[in-house]
């Protein structure tokens, strides 16, 4: 599969390209749902455009667990369709790109006066089994105390009765993103960041285009277009308001945080879903170097670009952990890193936050401004089919144009070249690790690449090859910089470190070794002033500091 140039640093011709052309459909929001709307109407014969306010995957799509998961706990709220419709696509993303959506058992452990008993969850699994056609391997196994102990050493063993084994997929959701989104761009799809749409081009009254500010010079822009969906997440309705159809059905924001600790302060041997005292259930994650905790539902009212871990979301969350492993002790000050995200769910009267359905809505305005909301990253592509659906009907009425069906479950995804299987991907990591080993990388450093970039690792280590620099991890970040500015619109080094990489999150002691030399490579790649690197490295120190300090005075 080809990479195709997809850069910032030819951005002006972008945008003058943008303005002159007229587009079939805009997409507003650069997160998952967006990046899956352009991909499957791209790939029917739409000509997209695809914008996002800021970088893409900088809302919830680059905050949330990070598991394509079949929701077990909808079952408990008897919401089958759900657990059907979210079950039986995780096999199939997995497919789309096995690099990236890996095979992940999960512990579910069954504890004396817990949400799930030994027969419901017996029950609860099998039925899952079946929602979600599960096959082979992956089919649940209910294991006995002794077990489930050996399998997870960590568990309380005097209130622990047995456990249920099943599988689950973890990902990378802001690397699942941009790759849905590059891989559009081979359908001719074009997509912008930093590119914030503030109001809608009318004609007779209906929707016909939007305008939008460049966020890197301030200068608006128009873009024409036949219609217009938002994808916008937690801003749907502020684009609604603009469109003065925010009526009826309204969003209801939850906040989730996700804390994240070094593997040997909780060495969990696979993913664990376990009971919280409050009645929640809560997932442990190892991932790497780290291990994950996450998460809280809480409402949310406030500033929507500045989602934060507080300490009272990191308590919980510790006792939590602390409350079901007895020999695990964990501390504010072992928290090296965190995230904080959205969901944008659908408001019901009446139910608390955890209460509320995961299911995605659509809203079509008078103007004929579409909407989708609510949903949950394992069904990003069947909530792009519905509303390219909607648009599939509008062509062939309005302009007795007919699109092909949606194709999407057939189309991998870029950096998935030939992985039939997640064993493909296991060997084409151990044949990176060879080639990169005399360079004094590690396993880690290989697995790192490969499920971050699967087959674009090749791309990566040739320019890795043209590189001079003495320190081989630097090296290699710079060839990570020269790709991502390339080939995945990398516009800052918040947009690397954090999205493009996960490094915040999972490796964040590596940014205070390389900040200095890829800010260096940053001025180097976009010729920018010494005040624009300052601001980019403070605005780093920040993050480093938000996301990682939970000393008391925090507050």
């Amino acid at each position: 599969m080809e990479n195709i140039k997809f850069t910032n640093l030819e951005r002006q011709k972008t945008i003058g390209n943008l303005e002159s052309e007229e587009f079939d459909l805009v997409v507003i929001g650069g997160g998952i749902t967006g990046g899956g709307i352009a991909l499957d109407a791209a790939s029917r014969g739409l000509k997209v455009v695809l914008l996002e306010k800021g970088d893409f995957a900088s809302g919830t799509s680059s905050k949330s667990t990070k598991l394509i998961h079949g929701g077990l706990r909808y079952l408990k709220q008897f919401d089958f369709w759900l657990v059907k419709e979210v079950g039986s696509e995780r096999a199939i993303v997995h497919k789309l790109a096995p690099h990236l959506v890996l095979p992940e058992k999960m512990l579910l452990p069954l504890i004396e006066n817990g949400s799930y008993g030994k027969w419901l969850t017996s029950i609860g699994l099998k039925v899952y089994d079946i929602l979600a056609q599960v096959s082979g391997d992956d089919k649940r196994k209910m294991l006995e105390k002794k077990e489930a102990m050996k399998l997870e050493p960590l568990l309380p063993k005097k209130i622990l009765n047995g456990a249920g084994y099943y599988a689950e997929y973890r990902t990378d959701d802001a690397r699942l993103t941009i790759e849905n989104i590059k891989t559009s761009l081979l359908f001719g799809a074009q997509a912008l960041n930093y590119a914030k749409v503030n109001d809608f081009l009318y004609d007779n009254e209906k929707v016909a285009g939007v305008k939008v500010t460049d966020g890197t010079t301030g200068k608006e822009f128009t873009i024409k277009s036949k219609y217009v969906i938002s994808a916008a997440g937690p801003w749907v309705d502020e684009l609604r308001s603009l469109n003065n159809s925010k009526k009826g059905k309204q969003l209801h924001l939850t906040k989730g945080v996700h804390l994240v600790f070094p593997y040997e302060k909780l060495p969990v041997k696979q993913s664990v879903y376990f009971d919280i005292p409050d009645g929640r259930m809560m997932f442990a994650i190892p991932r790497g170097k780290v291990t994950y905790v996450g998460t809280t539902d809480t409402n949310y009212n406030d500033n929507k670009d500045r989602v934060r871990t507080d300490i009272a979301d990191a308590i919980y969350l510790i006792s939590a952990v602390n409350n079901m492993f007895p020999d695990i002790n964990l501390e504010l000050d072992d928290i090296v890193s965190s995230w904080a995200g959205l969901r944008p769910l659908i408001h019901e009267e009446g139910k608390s936050a955890s209460e509320l359905s995961r299911k995605d809505e659509i809203f079509v305005s008078d103007t004929g401004l579409i909407s989708i909301a609510g949903g949950k990253l394992t069904g990003y592509r069947k909530m792009a089919e519905r509303v390219v659906d909607r648009i599939a009907k509008k062509m062939e009425e309005e302009y007795d144009t007919e699109l092909k069906e949606c194709y999407t479950e057939k189309i991998f995804l870029c950096g998935n070249v030939d992985f039939k299987k997640f064993k493909h991907v296991k060997k084409y990591i151990s044949e990176v690790y060879d080639n990169i080993k005399n360079e004094g990388f590690s396993k880690h450093d290989a697995w790192f690449l490969v499920t971050n970039y699967g087959k674009q690792t090749e791309k990566i280590l040739e320019l890795y090859a043209t590189i001079v620099e003495a320190d081989p991890y630097v090296r290699l970040a710079k060839a990570e910089v020269a790709f991502g500015i390339d080939y995945e619109m990398v516009q800052t080094p918040m947009d690397f470190f954090i999205r493009r990489t996960g490094r915040l999150y999972f490796d964040i002691e590596s940014i205070r070794t390389l900040m200095e030399p890829i800010l260096k490579e940053f001025q180097n790649k976009f010729g920018v002033s010494n005040d624009i690197v300052q601001g980019w490295r403070t605005t780093l120190e920040e993050e480093l500091k938000e996301h990682s300090d939970f000393s008391l005075e925090r507050g």
